[in-house]
């Protein structure tokens, strides 16, 4: 099994702690993969019904440097300059759940999307068009639906709005790129029961800047980077494959507080409802594993606490099933809780 939960280093963020755990026990390896996601995959050989994985992070985030109001009227020209040597090939074209459709054109024409002013101007106008365009509705797309069935509906969840931000930014030749994290702020549309979903795309001058389609803003230091792909393909927390005549069961709680605060209440390891998702969860068994801190640096820090618990129903099925499956034909589930602490 694989999860990618570790958040990034890099930029105006530092994850300073990072310890995994599970139960049952495995021993857990890590390595850099790409796109430079840390990912961290185990082997639980025994037989069991639960596994639990607990996770918690340190993480140093400093505010990002403010944008200009707008960028030249070269920055066209600047930006088919710095793509021209294919260097940003992979953030060009269409990805899997990142690809233009019928539905899309025509969304495409009805919030007139176009080369104009300059790429900032264009990319702030398509977050807030998007953010219009389609109303914030949990459980109506599942994780593997494809941007037709948001498009159809005019709602969907946060990993929507990024792919059809994506998708129609690649059309316009600007580099873009998925970024899968946590949001600390209740009141945002996105809430703390789930990772949160957002676009970088590549300016002139800039570097890589991140836009928040579900919530209509650049991205600051509230978001969590945790991990970046063309799409969300690329980055799903968990991945593996299980052995056995059973069904697994996914749900998600994300909890983050102010760093200065104590948690008085620690989170159930069982949910108190199940969110089905289309993951096939691995039945091998469970992991630990620390990493040193780095050095302490006195700046924002948010803490981040993880408990991942998958049951396995006993049910005739077929064995080794992926725990990801794109074709939609897998059921499974797993528990993902996060209280975390932040200071801003």
């Amino acid at each position: 099994m694989e999860v990618r939960i570790q958040p990034r280093s890099e930029g105006n963020q530092r994850c300073l702690d990072f310890r995994l755990h599970t139960s049952p026990r495995a021993h857990i390896m890590t390595y850099r993969g790409e796109y430079g996601n840390r990912v961290h995959h185990f082997d639980i050989p025994n037989s069991h019904n639960q596994l639990t994985i607990s996770a918690e992070a340190l993480v140093d985030i400093t505010a990002p440097p403010p944008l200009p109001a707008t960028l030249s009227a070269q920055a066209w020209h600047e930006l088919d300059a710095l793509t021209a040597n294919d260097d940003y090939w992979d953030s060009l074209v269409p990805s899997h759940f990142a690809a233009p459709t019928a539905l899309l054109d025509e969304l495409a024409r009805e919030l007139d999307i176009r080369r104009r002013d300059d790429p900032l101007t264009v990319l702030r106008d398509l977050n807030s068009a998007i953010n219009s365009a389609f109303a914030y509705s949990p459980n109506t797309t599942r994780v593997d639906s494809p941007i037709d069935e948001a498009l159809r509906m005019r709602k969907g969840v946060c990993q929507d709005y990024a792919h059809i931000m994506i998708t129609l930014a690649r059309q316009l030749k600007i580099p873009c790129r998925y970024v899968s994290g946590y949001l600390y702020q209740h009141q945002e549309r996105s809430t703390g029961e789930a990772t949160h979903a957002w676009v970088e795309a590549y300016l002139p001058n800039l570097g890589w800047v991140g836009f928040d389609p579900t919530n209509n803003s650049t991205t600051d230091e509230r978001h969590i980077r945790v991990a970046i792909g063309r799409d969300y393909a690329d980055v799903p927390p968990t991945r593996g494959v299980y052995r056995g005549k059973a069904e697994s069961e996914l749900a998600v709680t994300v909890r983050i507080v102010p760093s200065q605060m104590t948690l008085t209440d620690e989170l159930p390891l069982e949910p108190s409802t199940w969110v089905p998702t289309l993951y096939e969860l691995d039945e091998r068994d469970q992991v630990q594993q620390e990493l040193v801190p780095q050095k302490q640096q006195q700046q924002q820090q948010s803490e981040l606490r993880l408990y991942l618990t998958t049951l396995y129903p006993r049910k005739e099925s077929s064995p080794g099933q992926d725990l990801w499956d794109a074709s939609g034909q897998g059921k499974s589930v797993g528990t993902i809780m996060i209280p975390g602490r932040t200071q801003f």
